[in-house]
């Protein structure tokens, strides 16, 4: 157990779900309540950019550092306070395999073990944290490090799901691996229809799409095929899908948003 779990800050997702929330007290609908999302803390980034070593891990980061501090101040002062904070995925910039990956990441545990006790902390993995082409190593470091790569809990009637989006954008070294998950997700979607959830909310990495369902293939969605066949599964189930919003090197692009409605 980290010196982070230890404190009870990292609620580490394990069998698929995350313990911070009871999932026997948490599946009324209570009230509305409000959630922080945000993405890409991505220690490491900003040098690697300046520098135009995109691919490499960047061997500072301390303006990404005092951006996160800053975050984590400003999430702690919120009154009331958010239900969880999550964090949409590359959460360090070095690849695995890397060097700094290690230090990049112990720093930004570091930081975020400043975050107030009462606000769980909710990770997403992305392709910085497991590679733009997983594979089993890649995804049991991950899994060691941060948790679960999916899972879902409910908070206040609501059903919250955690995709491992590199699965569907090149699972090729991995398929068992992206196959059980495609299982699962079938099996939270019915879960989500026999409860009748208030809502279901997904998180992942890459969005399905930037503007519209339609829209060309890019480095910053999903594609076509893939992208229809989630929005179809998704949508009969009244799922909203959330991806991550943030610029830089990693996968720029504005929250994917869609319901059944």
């Amino acid at each position: 157990m980290s010196t982070a779990e230890a404190r009870g800050v990292f609620h580490r997702a394990r069998g698929r779900t995350l313990d911070a929330f009871p999932s026997g007290k948490e599946r009324e609908w209570k009230g509305p309540f409000y959630f922080i999302q945000g993405a890409d803390p991505q220690f490491g980034l900003m040098k690697a950019w300046s520098t135009g070593e995109c691919d490499s891990g960047g061997d500072e980061w301390g303006q990404e550092t005092r951006l996160t501090e800053q975050a984590v101040r400003a999430v702690n002062r919120l009154n009331p306070k958010p239900k969880f904070f999550v964090l949409c995925g590359d959460l360090v910039h070095a690849m695995p395999g890397m060097p700094w990956r290690k230090e990049q990441t112990e720093d930004l545990q570091r930081v975020l073990r400043d975050v107030d006790s009462e606000i769980p902390l909710v990770f997403v993995s992305g392709n910085h944290d497991v590679g733009n082409v997983p594979t089993p190593e890649t995804i049991e470091e991950f899994q060691q490090t941060w948790g679960d790569d999916y899972f879902s809990f409910w908070v206040g009637g609501v059903l919250f799901l955690v995709l491992n989006s590199q699965f569907l954008y090149d699972a090729s070294r991995c398929p068992a691996l992206k196959q059980a998950q495609d299982q699962w997700l079938d099996q939270q979607l019915s879960i989500a229809g026999q409860r009748k959830c208030q809502h279901a909310i997904v998180f992942q990495h890459i969005p399905l799409f930037l503007e519209s369902i339609d829209e060309d293939d890019d480095y910053f969605n999903l594609s076509k095929p893939v992208r229809k066949e989630m929005v179809d599964k998704l949508s009969k189930a009244g799922a909203v899908s959330a991806g991550n919003s943030s610029g830089g090197n990693s996968r720029r692009c504005l929250s994917s948003a869609y319901s059944s409605s």
